[in-house]
């Protein structure tokens, strides 16, 4: 792929933030766990200005630009540890934030529920919604008042540079009671205009900015999705999964601002794209993948909020649209062709459909950013997400399928490093988090990238349980952890020795969350398979996994009991009831601060695994959560596993379970 020099690439160089290509060789860690030079960026409305979340050390802020000259205008946030995360363009003048921070001794920082404006030139700038309303962060505005809530934007409502709806959830309690409210971006004035009768709710506008439906749960997680007709109309059910067994989602309405769009899911097979008439109640299918649920939705994005077609999961993700001669679908096909092989997503576009801003990626691309002009059919390189990977240096990820022992088909990626014949490989097995309804996804992926760099195979699997199979694929994995889902990883780990992709000598389980359950789970089920396992902030005791939800969230104690199940499925499905099982070395990784797996898990595996004789190696990192962020600890992580898979990969051992 050509890279042609656009002068907003001057971007980096104001920010001082241009970097090298990477050199061949041995693998540098500083490369995989460096922060991307920006994390999003848009066009306003008209095009003037450019907008840009910079990490700066430690803090990220907002850097808006005049793109004619590259001047740059603001530069705002809230000081060390506190991030600018999402932002949207109310007008051509004005962008609604939001941010997160450092809490306590945690290094990740979370999400505040606050929002803030400012304008485009760093002018006017606001603290609209939050515990902080009161505080010295901007002008006050009388009639405003601190409030512990959660906000997220819900529309930004084009046709209004005044307003945007926002949906607003209490932090006190435990399944609260959403609202819908419309927000003045200059003033911080706020109106209820929505309520559901569910807990948790999310909404969805029509093209008006009326609410018009609501879908969410109460601590049963059973998801109702109600409809009304108006601002003023009564709510309706449309659906009650406790009644249909099925979940459906709003996602919003046609060209005509009537039909709605709902993604359904079905007894059987991949979730379906389906309209509802209110005036009919007729319900349509309107797209339905063979194979994998609808991923996400592609918008008309300026003439019209509609949305025109929809990706699927594909090597790369498949563009297909409700009509193929539409002039959005034209410019994706022309997009395509240009980049082929790549990921290619219109991420703004200009309010008079002019100009687009598009970004290029792939498994060995983590991503570039052109200017489209969607006239002359042109477009210029921008800016790189990260320079300093040469995507010609990167490994290929490829999609795979076997069958399952018993029968079912399952698929994922299998990435093997540059240049090798791709047999007879060390492999890492890399099973995803969750598990339900989590996925493995074509794309660069820093770990898996890593791990190729040092020379390793990796192998991601989506096994039962995953999403994005349909519903039905992912619950026939209820109750099964170290069971069927278990199963699909070791079938997954055969298949690859069979294809001579893997040295059955030398195969390595390695994961996170779940993945690391499902790590130290297979080397107990299959002690001849592996040569070694290592789990990253995982939960390995799920009787103490029951009972610290227990104490927690009723939404979470009743996931436990329903998806992962109780009393002796709980004890017969603990990795630490079966350590003694365990005959490889074992790694395992925990965050002092982790309130999704404690470390109190990793400990209680690790105490298991030395009264059974097991070799450990252990790292606890205590200002870290699930999953490590700080730079410094993911690079003693890198270290410490590359170390440990390179001492137990190293060379075949002496007794294969191919020859056992």
């Amino acid at each position: 792929m050509n890279r042609i020099r656009f002068s907003l690439s001057g971007l980096l160089m104001l920010l001082g933030l241009m970097s090298g290509t990477a050199q061949a060789g041995a693998p540098d860690l500083d490369l995989f766990i460096r922060t991307d030079v920006f994390r999003s960026i848009t066009l306003s409305p008209t095009g003037e200005y450019l907008a840009a979340t910079v990490p700066t050390g430690d803090k990220t802020g907002l850097v808006i630009l005049r793109r004619s000259n590259n001047e740059r205008l603001a530069f705002v946030g809230l000081g060390a540890n506190s991030h600018v995360r999402d932002f949207w363009w109310v007008n051509d003048e004005r962008v609604v934030y939001n941010v997160e921070e450092r809490a306590g001794a945690l290094a990740e920082p979370m999400p505040t529920g606050e929002l803030f404006s400012v304008d485009a030139n760093g002018g006017k700038s606001e603290i609209l919604v939050g515990y902080r309303v009161q505080q010295e962060l901007g002008t006050h505005i009388r009639g405003k008042k601190a409030e512990a809530v959660f906000a997220t934007l819900i529309d930004d409502l084009p046709e209004d540079d005044k307003h945007v709806l926002i949906a607003v959830t209490p932090f006190s309690a435990d399944e609260p009671y959403t609202r819908a409210e419309k927000l003045n971006v200059y003033n911080g004035r706020r109106t209820v205009v929505g309520r559901v009768p569910v807990r948790r709710a999310s909404f969805v506008s029509d093209h008006q900015g009326v609410i018009r439906l609501g879908v969410g749960a109460g601590a049963d997680n059973v998801l109702k999705l109600y409809y009304r007709d108006g601002a003023n109309a009564e709510w309706r059910l449309l659906n009650d999964e406790a009644e249909s067994g099925v979940r459906v989602i709003p996602l919003g309405f046609m060209a005509d601002g009537e039909t709605v769009l709902l993604q359904s899911e079905k007894l059987s097979g991949p979730d379906a794209l389906v309209t509802f008439d209110p005036k009919t109640n007729a319900y349509v299918e309107l797209l339905r993948d063979e194979q994998v649920d609808p991923l996400s939705l592609i918008y008309d994005g300026h003439s019209s909020q509609a949305p025109v077609g929809v990706f699927y999961l594909d090597a790369p993700p498949r563009a297909v649209f409700f009509d193929e001669k539409s002039a959005v679908a034209r410019q994706y096909r022309m997009l395509e062709a240009a980049f082929p092989g790549h990921f290619t997503r219109m991420r703004s576009k200009t309010k008079d459909g002019k100009l687009a801003l598009v970004e290029v990626s792939s498994a060995s691309n983590p991503g570039d950013f052109y200017m489209f002009d969607l006239e002359a059919k042109q477009a210029e390189h921008l800016l790189t997400r990260r320079s300093w990977f040469d995507p010609a240096q990167m490994h290929e990820m490829k999609p795979i399928k076997f069958k399952a022992r018993d029968g079912l088909t399952i698929h994922g990626y299998l990435t093997v490093p540059r240049g090798s014949n791709g047999k007879s490989l060390p492999l890492i097995v890399h099973p995803h988090g969750g598990p339900f309804e989590i996925f493995d996804v074509w794309g660069f992926n820093d770990e898996v990238q890593l791990l190729a760099s040092a020379g390793y195979a990796v192998l991601q699997v989506n096994f039962r349980g995953s999403g994005n199979y349909g519903r039905e694929f992912t619950k026939i994995a209820t109750h099964q952890w170290g069971g069927t889902m278990q199963d699909d990883l070791t079938d997954a780990t055969r298949w690859a020795i069979e294809q001579g992709v893997a040295d059955a000598g030398r195969i390595c389980l390695y994961g996170a969350s779940y993945g690391g359950y499902a790590s130290l789970m297979g080397v107990a089920k299959e002690p001849d398979l592996y040569r070694c396992a290592v789990g990253h902030v995982g939960v390995y005791d799920l009787v103490e996994l029951s009972k610290y939800e227990n104490n927690n969230s009723r939404s979470k104690a009743t996931f436990v009991r329903e998806w992962i199940g109780e009393g002796e499925t709980l004890e017969r499905g603990s990795v630490t009831s079966v350590a003694a099982n365990i005959r490889v070395p074992v790694l395992l990784v925990a965050g002092g601060e982790d309130k999704i797996a404690p470390q109190k898990q990793t400990e209680l595996m690790e105490k298991a695994l030395r009264g059974a004789g097991v070799s450990v190696e252990t790292l606890y990192v205590k200002n870290e959560g699930h999953g490590f962020y700080l730079p410094e600890n993911r690079r003693q992580f890198y270290t410490q596993l590359l170390q440990f898979l390179a001492k137990n990969l190293a060379a075949p051992a002496a007794e294969t379970a191919g020859s056992r």
